[in-house]
């Protein structure tokens, strides 16, 4: 009996050109509507706009919707809509980390001061508000409503667990859940519910969504103990910086002898990033690296799964690829 052939995959160049007209639109309509007669809001939303980055949301977006066969002036705005929202995140959540770098450049907050970076935020989420009611489709509202939401308790869940050593695996990935995953899981429903697709397939698309999110932030954490600092574009050491127990740090509390796991609390709830070295050599003594970046590829494998039974494109394969891609990136 022959083998199936495995599902076609396109690596990252590949799903950047075949999104590059519509991701193009998305960013002139984002240009357009992030106009204000209030000069600083554009200096602060443009300089966090300009600083570029992978546009992955908005991408995840008008894939889903091509997967299904739909694309256009909606899509487009819907686009825009979901990465008016993850950089509101952004501009909030470095004033809460106080953060100064951000993709290689100096964060909105180090260049404008923490009260225009809230305020800028805040405009973000009502300008991406009145971009949703333009829409006039009420279960989309639904969706980024309740998303939003979310993403503001997962903001408070990460609040509670700053330097506290007794963070483990499930409430970690609980965060992630509430800051990244749901997010990428709207994107991709939204994409599904403006290409009519059935309450299954929509489901086919949350369930990719929220796998990929899970799987791109345990990565990207691991990056943190990890990658080249040029690359990564933000220092490493920031999340031991913010105390933030991420898995890889996690891990090697859990299985470290009792000595080292002391310190390991007492670096945690001190966010002491001069201890960096004594913290990297305990998640290589635990294999917390190659732990966390198995439990990302696990994630990555349920995000594949769950398009089993679309019928193959390019933007399927293109979101075959993003699932790959999400694990194996170095920044």
């Amino acid at each position: 009996m022959e083998a199936t052939p495995a599902p076609a995959t396109l690596d990252l160049p590949a799903i950047q050109a075949l999104a590059a007209p519509d991701m193009a639109a998305v960013d002139a309509l984002i240009r357009r509507r992030l106009a204000s007669d209030v000069v600083l809001v554009n200096q602060v939303a443009e300089h966090i706009i300009a600083a570029g980055g992978k546009r992955l949301r908005p991408m995840l977006l008008l894939l889903a919707a091509r997967a299904l066969g739909h694309g256009g002036a909606d899509a487009h705005q819907l686009a825009a809509v979901i990465e008016f929202i993850h950089t509101a995140t952004l501009l909030h959540d470095d004033v809460v980390d106080e953060s100064d770098l951000r993709r290689g450049r100096k964060t909105a907050n180090a260049l404008f001061g923490n009260a225009a970076s809230v305020l800028v935020g805040d405009f973000l989420y009502s300008r991406s508000f009145q971009l949703m009611v333009e829409l006039e489709r009420m279960p989309v509202m639904k969706i980024l409503a309740d998303t939003t939401n979310a993403i503001a308790e997962g903001e408070v869940l990460q609040l509670l667990h700053v330097r506290n050593p007794d963070t483990d695996e499930p409430a970690y990935l609980k965060v992630i859940e509430r800051k990244t995953a749901v997010l990428f899981a709207a994107a991709t429903r939204s994409g599904a519910l403006l290409a009519g697709a059935d309450a299954a397939t929509q489901q086919r698309l949350h369930d990719y969504g929220m796998a990929l999110g899970y799987a791109f932030q345990i990565a990207d954490d691991v990056l943190d103990y990890s990658a080249d600092e040029t690359a990564l574009g933000k220092h490493l050491g920031d999340d031991l910086a913010e105390g933030k127990a991420t898995l890889p740090l996690i891990h090697a509390i859990r299985h470290s002898d009792a000595d080292t796991r002391a310190r390991l609390r007492t670096i945690v709830e001190h966010g002491d990033v001069g201890a960096m070295p004594e913290v990297l050599a305990a998640i290589a003594a635990t294999g917390g690296i190659a732990y966390s970046r198995a439990r990302a590829e696990d994630y990555a494998d349920a995000a594949e799964r769950a398009l089993d039974g679309l019928n193959d494109n390019d933007a399927v394969a293109a979101l075959r690829g993003l699932a790959r891609y999400a694990v194996r990136r170095d920044h």
